[in-house]
């Protein structure tokens, strides 16, 4: 005689108890994967919480964690964007946070409670995962299983495709992630072209400013919604997300970890780099008490960072098609890549790049990057 298995049920985080549920799914998933970065529980409560995420401001979400008897086994969540419906009008809500255990049914009833949520308030699509919006953790890892993710990047085991796929979700979009080494001497002919630049008087290319800071923000965010205004997917950046990037800019990165490059005094485009916290965090499991906030501390103050990420960059739209917006974009990307070598970081992810954005792959190819990961978007209709 075998024991019954235990059910499958799944619950919305409704009090702390299931937030805590909600958070603590991952520890289960990815217990057994050493290329797995805990995250920090307080930083993934602030993201969630409606109160502080400006992301509330235009959204509306749910999140489910699904239980085997009263182990917590799968978690997702639902929602839907205005800012994405006012610019497409396409009915589609998005799922974000998806891990759960190698288990068909648990994935079965984690999407079934994603898509029934979404198809209760009018939505015919779902999209992702995106936690919570495309501007946030994006698609899900496809290939890359072996390396951990840089920060802000997402991760996965390889049966997540497996029982999407086998669920009828289907490919919408990859996004890829590159790996860089900032030794690489730029190629003759880039160096050539960006000395013209100079030469000319027109080009300038200076770090962001913390004492005008909210002017500066106000530049790269201009730049951002323009120059990726016509990619798939692109939804505006709020001034209340403005504000936040702002907050954690000024605890987390010096000025020339930032770029502004201007033509003819106009300011034509930016480039973002961040340092990849997730190495300073790698052993923390997740806590920052009672010591882990001086493991930070040290390397905040004390060392450069192993690596950097650059998840922005852009060149107004006008520049676009044109041998000088590839100028502007390779002088706003060498001004960071420099300042980080003056301090002994080399290495650099620069991510996402979409798929079929040939005219950025191709400089990253020449510039000698790598692709190394890719994530995938799904759909499915409801």
């Amino acid at each position: 005689m075998t024991a019954q298995a235990a059910a499958i049920t799944v619950h919305p985080v409704r009090d702390k108890a299931d937030l805590r549920a909600f958070l603590d799914v991952p520890f289960t998933v990815f217990r057994d994967d050493p290329a797995w970065i805990a995250p920090l529980y307080l930083e993934r409560r602030d993201h969630l919480s409606r109160k502080s995420n400006p992301f509330f401001r235009h959204a509306e979400a749910e999140l489910f964690v699904a239980f085997k008897g009263k182990e917590p086994v799968g978690r997702i969540s639902a929602q839907i964007n205005r800012l994405h419906l006012d610019r497409y009008g396409d009915a589609t809500g998005q799922f974000g946070f998806l891990d759960a255990i190698d288990d068909a049914e648990v994935f079965a009833a984690l999407t079934r409670a994603a898509g029934d949520w979404l198809k209760a308030r009018g939505m015919t699509r779902m999209t992702g995962p995106m936690s919570f919006s495309i501007n946030d953790e994006t698609g899900l890892l496809i290939d890359g299983f072996d390396t951990p993710p840089r920060v802000m990047m997402g991760h996965a085991r390889p049966w997540f495709a497996t029982r999407l796929d086998a669920l009828g979700f289907t490919k919408v979009k990859d996004v890829l992630a590159y790996d860089y080494n900032g030794r690489t001497p730029l190629p003759r002919a880039m160096q050539a072209m960006l000395d013209k630049a100079y030469a000319s008087g027109d080009l300038e290319v200076r770090p962001l400013s913390k004492k005008n800071l909210a002017r500066d923000l106000s530049i790269i965010i201009e730049i951002f919604n323009d120059a990726w205004s016509d990619n798939w997917g692109f939804v505006p950046m709020t001034p209340e997300e403005i504000t936040a990037l702002g907050n954690n800019l000024k605890m987390l990165v010096g000025e020339d970890y930032i770029s502004i490059a201007s033509w003819r005094g106009t300011p034509a485009a930016m480039a973002v780099t961040l340092p990849d916290i997730n190495q300073w965090v790698k052993g923390l499991n997740g806590r920052l008490l009672p010591l882990g906030w001086v493991q930070v501390l040290w390397h905040l103050l004390a060392r450069p960072p192993e690596a950097v990420r650059m998840p922005l960059m852009g060149v107004r739209r006008a520049f676009h098609g044109q041998p000088l917006g590839a100028t502007l974009a390779l002088a706003a990307i060498e001004a960071v890549r420099k300042a980080h070598l003056a301090r002994g970081t080399e290495k650099a992810e620069l991510s996402w790049i979409l798929e079929d954005n040939w005219p950025m792959r191709h400089m990253l190819d020449v510039l000698g990057a790598k692709p190394y990961k890719t994530y995938r978007v799904y759909e499915l209709a409801l």
